[in-house]
């Protein structure tokens, strides 16, 4: 039991470490005005993609924390107030999104992926808030982990660049960054969201009323 528990906090850990630090490099290009991020979309340029960025990354950092134990336990009413905090910047992050997606640079498979993101992203996340407020914690932890799964597309986006560019000279796949992007822009979530899946169906279905009075006595 203690090493499953140490096992499950270095994993949320490592979460946590790449959450904040993608959301904050996000940060970074909105405090230093994009001067040195070289992105640009014609969608509403400059503001669909600066917009995208600003929210992503604040939902990037207080998403993982939303998962704490102990801030619930101990701070509930922080935990409510970055939660709504988290649901605004998805939803703005996600309209956003999907606004610029299908002028992306990269392509249209690169904007419809990005698109079906940002269509999957607000909604899983308004949800997540419904949920809480009908006092269901059942559907509202299983809608927070599939949102915060598809929040998570920002990091593994990040993983997955690199990798593509290390097989890309290593001549397993075409070196053209568009080639390797339109299929990264599916990638970076939708095995997000099938390890989501597969987690849910892990955990063990309370009815809502004994879900409630857990979470209350938590």
């Amino acid at each position: 039991m203690a090493a499953a528990r140490a096992g499950s906090f270095t994993i949320w850990l490592v979460i946590v470490l790449l959450s904040v630090g993608v959301g904050g490099y996000a940060l970074f290009h909105v405090f230093t005005g994009f001067a040195y991020l070289p992105l640009s979309n014609p969608m509403f340029e400059p503001w669909g993609l600066r917009t995208h960025v600003a929210a992503s990354g604040v939902a990037m950092i207080l998403g993982a924390f939303q998962f704490s134990k102990t801030l619930r336990r101990k701070a509930p009413s922080l935990h409510r107030w970055t939660g709504r905090a988290y649901v605004l910047a998805c939803v703005i992050g996600g309209l956003a999104g999907g606004v610029i997606a299908l002028s992306s640079t990269a392509g249209l498979i690169a904007g419809a992926g990005f698109f079906m993101l940002a269509v999957l992203w607000a909604p899983f996340t308004l949800l997540a808030l419904v949920s809480a407020l009908r006092k269901d914690f059942i559907a509202h932890e299983r809608w927070m982990i599939r949102s915060f799964a598809l929040t998570f597309a920002a990091v593994t986006l990040r993983i997955q660049m690199p990798i593509a560019g290390g097989l890309g000279e290593a001549g397993v796949i075409p070196t053209d960054f568009v080639w390797s992007y339109q299929y990264i822009a599916w990638l970076a979530w939708v095995p997000n969201l099938i390890v989501a899946e597969l987690f849910i169906a892990t955990l063990p279905r309370l009815k809502p009323a004994k879900a409630s009075a857990a979470a209350a006595l938590a």
